[in-house]
């Protein structure tokens, strides 16, 4: 016999069925309690509200959990590349050998993107934010390529997901050259796909550029730790706007808009901000650290904690020792950096921060492996959105495999009530 849970109101007893996900996690389905009692809930910012169900990404805060289609992500970080980690999370199933090269060969084939899409970034002025960019460029192709909104077949699908993933760090590349007002370079198939972002983001026609194996298998985990996180700000957007059977491409342009946002997407950035501001004060990190427990003074160390992981980022101990391999290889002299290090040292040893299980998390230590690559804080958030990319296509394809209706949540309605028009000579 299934479980119920009991509500009542008005002396009336409702009965709604208790779900269990695969990882015990527990629900109460709510659908029905509006047609019965004429009842909704009100969850601001849905922090307790599951908004479907899903089989891509596991995420147990309170344990330091996160696996991709039940694989943890500390093995994945360590043997997988990207790009069969976007296999994985788009198709359920790590690839074989010959599925992972056709579909790599598949995306290669896609990396150059049709010229007149130039003419839309040459429009861009140099002070544009590269977000505003990448945006734009990837919602464009909803018009270069109208068939993705009407032809719902696998193989359209399938096409329109290679292509997204052949042509973002295309985009992505293009958006920074477009700030530094540099010529822009196209994809070099013969490099592997971190490598080619890198060669499309830092060669310069003056001089070659060579790419560090260190540096590329640095970003190759980076990108894999951010590929999914289950129903996030940015995530939930980008099934939102697919419920409405909106392209792909419209779908994750509005997740980068809002993985945009300050709140969502912006962590690494402020963790260089205040790095800078700690130097400009004098780089005396011990007064911030004091400050930081200061309960009265209103300020935190950014990059320290995480709202869902309430023990520790397990993304963080992995990107950690990759950070320390590209600091030492690059041989970075960085006085902010500097900072950093002395930072970490004092969360990772300060009872304070241990009693409250402040470590440094992944924004923490992405921001510091981006600024000791030259990457301008501009583009931090679109770094995060080249590595979300595959968990927002992962989220999308099964959205509309599920045939999920369109997302339309309820309010509680606090306006006027009634009342009568009253003519503009008499108000």
């Amino acid at each position: 016999m299934s479980e119920n849970a009991k509500l009542i109101l008005d002396g009336v007893t409702y009965e709604l069925p208790v779900l269990e996900g695969s990882e015990k996690e527990k629900a109460i389905d709510i659908a029905p309690l509006r047609d019965k009692s004429g009842y909704i809930t009100l969850d601001y910012g849905f922090k307790n509200t599951g908004s479907t169900k899903s089989a891509i990404t596991f995420l147990d805060g309170e344990e330091g959990i996160l696996r991709y289609r039940g694989y943890p992500i500390e093995q994945l970080a360590e043997k997988s590349s990207f790009l069969e980690v976007a296999y994985l999370l788009i198709y359920g199933e790590l690839p074989s050998q010959a599925e992972l090269d056709q579909f790599t060969n598949t995306i290669k084939s896609h990396t150059l993107v049709h010229e007149d899409i130039r003419k839309i970034l040459d429009g861009f002025p140099a002070n544009a934010h590269p977000m505003g960019v990448l945006s734009s460029l990837v919602c464009s192709l909803t018009a270069f390529y109208p068939e993705s909104i009407t032809d719902r077949s696998k193989e359209q699908v399938d096409l329109n997901i290679v292509r997204l993933l052949a042509k973002m760090p295309t985009f992505a590349a293009w958006a920074f050259k477009n700030s530094m007002g540099h010529p822009v370079n196209y994809p070099k198939n013969k490099l592997d796909y971190c490598s080619n972002f890198l060669h499309m983001m830092f060669s310069l026609p003056v001089e070659g550029y060579e790419v560090d194996p260190v540096v590329s298998d640095a970003l190759n985990k980076l990108l894999i730790l951010h590929a999914d996180h289950e129903q996030n700000c940015s995530t939930s957007t980008v099934r939102v706007v697919g419920s409405s059977k909106a392209s792909l491409y419209s779908s994750v342009s509005a997740g980068i808009n809002a993985l945009w946002g300050p709140l969502h997407g912006g962590a690494n950035q402020e963790v260089i901000e205040q790095l800078d501001a700690i130097k400009a004060d004098g780089g005396n990190t011990q007064k911030w650290v004091e400050k930081a427990k200061d309960k009265n003074s209103g300020f935190r160390l950014m990059g320290f904690g995480h709202r869902v992981y309430k023990n520790f980022d397990p993304r963080a101990k992995i990107i950690k020792g990759a950070c320390d391999q590209i600091l030492n290889k690059l041989g970075v002299n960085d006085p902010v950096l500097n900072i950093a290090k002395e930072l970490e040292e004092a969360a990772l040893n300060d009872p304070y921060f241990i009693e409250r299980k402040l470590y440094p998390n992944v924004d923490f230590y992405s921001g510091i492996i981006y600024r000791a690559l030259g990457i301008p804080t501009d583009m931090f958030t679109v770094m995060f959105a080249l590595g979300r990319l595959p968990g927002w296509i992962a989220q999308w394809k099964e959205m509309n495999e599920q045939k999920e209706p369109i997302s339309r949540p309820r309010q509680i309605y606090v306006g006027a009530t009634l009342r009568d028009y009253v003519d503009v000579t008499k108000r």
